[in-house]
């Protein structure tokens, strides 16, 4: 069965987006979270245009190479610009959690509007024997709440951005962590976890 992963970029306070984030403002003033994917010199076997330091182009290619479809929230599809209908992966179609409609219907996007466990096994459903990506803070914390994550990679960026949205909301319980590897890399450092039942 897909595993399912959440692999985001993350202030040190925990951040994933700055301030004012939104439709054509995008991460709002927290830009500087994604600034590891073009600051280095080897590509990305998977994402054509980034450049990233080796330590990361390995961190980041083999978790981008396990995906087969992602899942977003409805705050993350539109401050992403994925109405004309993008994704965040080249070659994995999106599933976006949400109880209002899309703006368009496109071929590589599917709306679910019953909550998180619907969301979770559609996208497998669309996964195959690939894995399961989220995206957005409110999708993992439902997600984490659910039981249904399996991975959490924090690609955490040395910057403090003081406001934003978080990457974890409110959980009804804790939820522990088991460290599977920590990769430090020029301005961002990789901390893989397996989650913990």
């Amino acid at each position: 069965m897909s595993r399912v992963l959440a692999a985001l970029s993350v202030s040190v306070d925990g951040y994933i987006t700055g301030r004012d984030p939104g439709p054509r403002r995008g991460l709002g003033d927290g830009g500087m979270l994604f600034d590891w994917y073009f600051d280095g010199d080897t590509p990305s076997a998977v994402f054509d245009g980034f450049r990233l330091s080796a330590p990361s182009a390995r961190v980041f290619d083999a978790a981008a190479a396990r995906v087969g479809a992602s899942l977003a929230g409805r705050n993350t599809y539109d401050d992403s610009g994925w109405g004309s209908g993008g994704t965040p992966h080249p070659d994995a179609p999106l599933v976006v959690l949400s109880h209002r409609p899309l703006p368009a219907e496109h071929p590589r996007q599917t709306l679910v509007t019953s909550g998180i466990d619907e969301a979770v096994d559609t996208a497998r459903r669309l996964a195959g024997d690939k894995d399961v990506a989220l995206m957005g803070g409110g999708v993992t914390t439902a997600a984490l709440a659910a039981g249904l994550v399996d991975e959490l990679i924090l690609h955490q960026r040395p910057v403090l951005l003081g406001a934003g949205r978080p990457y974890f909301q409110t959980l009804p319980a804790p939820v522990e962590l088991r460290l599977i590897e920590a990769v430090a890399a020029p301005a961002v450092t990789h901390l893989h976890y397996e989650v913990v039942r």
